[in-house]
């Protein structure tokens, strides 16, 4: 179609296509709010296309006074092209995550400026001078404000859409609201708890010296069990507003700042798959580190802070999550009237102390599930896939697949985060026999 022959593009606000450059500029245009904070003439505007992920178009929008980041979804999986085809419903559960995270966790998120359902798109405000936060952990670089700010948000978001906080009637609310978004679940339920344990087209690893680990889980009926029980809970444990997808890739951050992007995965799920999401990446990020050094024990220091890192969001997040149960439990479980006078309080306290240990032990299993899918499977991390000696990657990947395992078939053994990161240091030394 000839642009002659187009309908006016005010006729077609409700009619989903690809917004190209110069499309998408008349459109934030004829958006009076916008185009006011862009500043400036809208010719004049600057319109990068900078989406690096595996689903959606990203462009970074600047004018004379500000910008805003538009983030539109595909029709099909981007990574793979127009022969996956997903849903541009994801775009809507985005922007309600992103508008129930703002709330239960202001300044950990960016504002939505503009939501168009039709058009799959959101306008955020521009998270700047941040960077992706898997960007800077590659360079070695630290960030001391990081364990508050996702122990607070993830502490907040969990905490206040759980039957702790919030009556049943509105936490069922909140499943029906999230429930349509099952097509991102689908993927994650292939791509995370199926596919790295079998065969399948999409998988790959580094070759040849991970064939025989990549094998070897294909035949590994214990590991087999564990993803399986894993998977169930993601199936059928709406615990909480989960994010669905919170790895290094959708963190950004500085020194003194963090925010949470991208929730379109988000749905009412475990909520040890965020925790183990971040954990799981911060493990990945020790382990590939030995990859990026120029010389042996050049980034010991950074190596030093991922692992206190580990721990600290775990342990951050447990004393925030337990200080709002102890303060803002509004919810229907555990109702106070069952637990009346000191002996009361003592034995819903243990109640409690309980209730985290099992978290804490899908915490475990849900990071090694997320190390072992980034690896096997479909969509990779740069963490490693930027280690250039591919047998250099591959050692470091074969040292996160051993840590993983041993971390999903013997959870229970994990009785505390700091074990976790003593197998961590453990493993980071061993050196694999490729054959």
């Amino acid at each position: 179609m000839s642009s002659q022959d187009r309908p006016p593009a005010s006729s077609r606000q409700d009619e989903y296509r690809i917004l190209p450059e110069g499309d998408l500029r008349e459109y934030l245009a004829r958006l009076p709010a916008i185009a006011e904070h862009l500043g400036g003439a809208p010719e004049v505007w600057s319109i990068s296309e900078v989406g690096d992920g595996n689903l959606n178009l990203v462009f970074i929008v600047k004018g004379a006074e500000g910008g805003v980041a538009v983030k539109q979804a595909l029709p099909y999986v981007r990574l793979v092209g127009e022969s996956w085809p997903l849903p541009l419903s994801r775009s809507h559960y985005e922007y309600l995550a992103l508008t129930h995270q703002a709330r239960l966790a202001p300044g950990l998120v960016p504002s939505v400026l503009h939501h168009n359902e039709a058009l799959a798109l959101v306008v955020m405000e521009l998270i700047e001078p941040h960077i992706i936060m898997r960007k800077g952990l590659i360079a070695g670089a630290l960030y001391p404000s990081f364990v508050g700010d996702i122990a607070t948000f993830l502490a907040r978001t969990l905490f206040f859409s759980s039957d702790l906080a919030i009556p049943a009637a509105q936490k069922k609310e909140g499943i029906a609201a999230f429930a349509g978004n099952h097509a991102l679940c689908k993927i994650t339920e292939d791509l995370v708890f199926t596919d790295p344990y079998r065969v399948a087209e999409q998988n790959r690893w580094t070759q040849p010296w991970l064939d025989a680990t990549a094998a070897a889980f294909r035949e590994d009926l214990d590991l087999h069990a564990a993803i399986s029980r894993l998977k169930l809970k993601f199936l059928n444990a709406p615990e909480a507003l989960i994010h669905g997808d919170l790895h290094t890739g959708s963190i950004m951050v500085t020194e003194g700042s963090t925010v949470v992007i991208d929730p379109e995965f988000a749905f009412y799920g475990p909520m040890g798959f965020d925790l183990g999401a971040v954990i799981g990446n911060l493990l990945m990020s020790y382990l590939a580190s030995a990859g990026h050094e120029g010389s042996p024990g050049e980034r010991r220091l950074f190596e030093v802070w991922v692992l206190e890192t580990i721990e600290n969001v775990w342990t951050e997040f447990a004393h925030e999550f337990l200080e709002l149960w102890r303060t803002e439990a509004h919810g229907d479980a555990y109702p106070p009237t069952l637990f009346p006078g000191e002996a009361g309080v003592k034995r819903l306290e243990a109640e409690r102390r309980a209730y985290m240990a099992r978290l804490f032990q899908d915490t475990v299993g849900f990071s090694a599930a997320k190390i072992i899918r980034r690896i096997l499977g479909l969509a990779h991390n740069i963490d490693f896939e930027l280690i250039e000696d591919p047998k250099r990657r591959a050692i470091s990947e074969a040292r996160s697949l051993r840590l993983a395992r041993a971390m999903m078939v013997d959870a229970a053994s994990f009785r505390g985060i700091g074990a976790v990161t003593k197998a961590a240091q453990e493993v980071r030394d061993w050196q694999p026999d490729f054959g």
